[in-house]
């Protein structure tokens, strides 16, 4: 604006009186000052009204910016995050791969390291393939049934928790209230909390399963899953002991073998097992990998034991 009445009139607003006219006497002067005006530059400290409006320009452009760059980051955070979140196994399908590789690195292997001492390479494969059938069967039905027992637990109290809704809905406030004091909130943010939940009675329902009752729920179809992984790891784990005995003339051979294999087998298991369990310490690391290799051994020494004095006796 003050360009504006500079370029038209040729004065300064400021400087001049607001009751001074130009004094231009005829048009030719208006036109040649307005050009002089298009064609000269201001000096911005002299002129408070043109500094005021590039401090505002300046001003604008730099929180445009900063918004932008807000925006840029927060676009990053969350793609970030969301890829970090996209590489990350679920904690349940980790358990049971370590539930069923657990028990097939350390069962067969005894199973295996027994029958060897009967001296015959036929019955140890025999009997360890047999082991190896029943035992993903068995194993993988425990899983299926664990997740099926956790689904219906889940449901049932669910309906539980919508009754009480229902019929005392006072106990629900009260379960969110508590749920919401262990966290340390004041009391104003834990009534607008509840006044939110009391719009929506089936998400106050689920907050209380979730934060009051400590329970989640599982995913659709979590019982087939848990039941082909904790199988497929324990028939692949247990094989890698039984292994050997195919390419070997004499059980004493393939026990060597199968031991020397399951040594380091069991104590690269133990230290990935610490590993994704989230301990990041080489030394703890190395100890859950020598706990694994004892614990097979112990098993083994046990089997191969019992097998012999039985035979013996």
């Amino acid at each position: 604006m003050a360009t504006l009445v500079r370029c038209l009139f040729g004065y300064n607003p400021i400087k001049n009186s607001p009751n001074r006219q130009p004094s231009y006497s005829t048009m030719g002067d208006v036109e040649a000052g307005t050009a002089t005006c298009l064609n000269s530059s201001f000096d911005d400290e002299t002129d408070p009204l043109l500094q005021s409006d590039r401090s505002v320009s300046v001003a604008s452009s730099s929180t445009l910016l900063d918004s932008e760059a807000a925006s840029s980051s927060s676009s990053i955070t969350v793609a970030s995050s969301s890829s970090v979140r996209s590489h990350w196994f679920s904690p349940r399908l980790i358990s049971d791969a370590v539930i069923g590789l657990s028990d097939g690195l350390t069962v067969p292997f005894a199973l295996t390291a027994g029958l060897s001492s009967l001296g015959n390479t036929k019955i140890v494969v025999t009997g360890g393939i047999a082991e190896l059938v029943s035992g993903a069967i068995s194993m993988g039905l425990g899983g299926y049934l664990g997740a099926k027992s956790e689904s219906d637990c889940y449901k049932s109290q669910l309906e539980k928790e919508r009754l009480i809704l229902q019929n005392a809905r006072h106990l629900s406030e009260e379960a969110v209230t508590e749920s919401l004091a262990e966290y340390g909130f004041a009391e104003s943010t834990v009534s607008a909390i509840l006044g939110d939940l009391e719009k929506s009675p089936e998400e106050m329902v689920n907050f209380v399963m979730k934060f009051g009752r400590g329970m989640e729920e599982p995913p659709i179809g979590r019982e087939f899953i848990s039941a082909a992984t904790i199988g497929t790891a324990y028939f692949l784990g247990g094989f890698v002991p039984l292994f050997p005995y195919f390419f070997v003339n004499t059980v004493q051979l393939g026990l060597i073998l199968s031991s020397v294999i399951m040594i380091v087998t069991l104590f690269v298991f133990g230290v990935a097992k610490t590993i994704f369990t989230g301990n990041n310490s080489k030394a703890q690391a190395a100890w859950g990998g020598v706990q694994m290799v004892i614990t097979g051994a112990v098993a083994a020494g046990a089997a191969y034991a019992m097998v012999r004095f039985i035979d013996t006796a």
